[in-house]
């Protein structure tokens, strides 16, 4: 079965006349569907069809990253210093401003535990130094060791 450049369909051809037809076209015949019966091809540009293909294909996985936002975890201690924290700081920024979601957490140790207000406001200081691009979506949590907060950047 043939198909024509227009999508006429052609009819049922030997493969030498569906050649013959194709390169008086000045085209490339394409089978398409090798299982079926009769097997079908098509009279068609074979380099334009993949340049249109890999673009459709490029343009699908542009808009799953799109949908597909991610978090990430930046990792802070309560005594942290300001170069370290400076560092995490800008790293979050850019991320921000891509329009990623960043989760901040800091994993008390040892004696930590007895003062959690002081992991409490190391977070509160990063959302704060951040606040120009993004927005407390949770407020620091306590579970267990672990204390977190998600920020979410600015909505326009």
């Amino acid at each position: 079965m043939v198909i024509g450049p227009n999508g006429e369909q052609m009819g049922l051809k030997k493969l030498n006349d569906a050649k013959t037809l194709a390169s008086y076209a000045g085209l490339d015949l394409v089978l398409m569907s090798e299982n079926s019966t009769p097997a079908v091809a098509k009279i068609m540009d074979y380099n334009k069809y993949r340049y249109e293909k890999q673009k459709k294909l490029k343009e699908q996985q542009k808009k799953q990253r799109e949908n597909n936002k991610d978090i990430k975890e930046y990792q802070l201690s309560v005594t942290i210093d300001i170069h370290d924290f400076e560092t995490r700081r800008k790293n979050a920024h850019s991320y921000l401003e891509k329009g990623h979601k960043i989760k901040a957490s800091i994993r008390f140790k040892g004696r930590q535990m007895a003062h959690p207000e002081l992991g409490n406001d190391v977070l509160l200081k990063f959302a704060n130094e951040l606040s120009d691009v993004s927005e407390i979506e949770s407020k620091p949590k306590l579970e267990g060791r672990n204390m977190f907060m998600i920020l979410a950047p600015k909505k326009d």
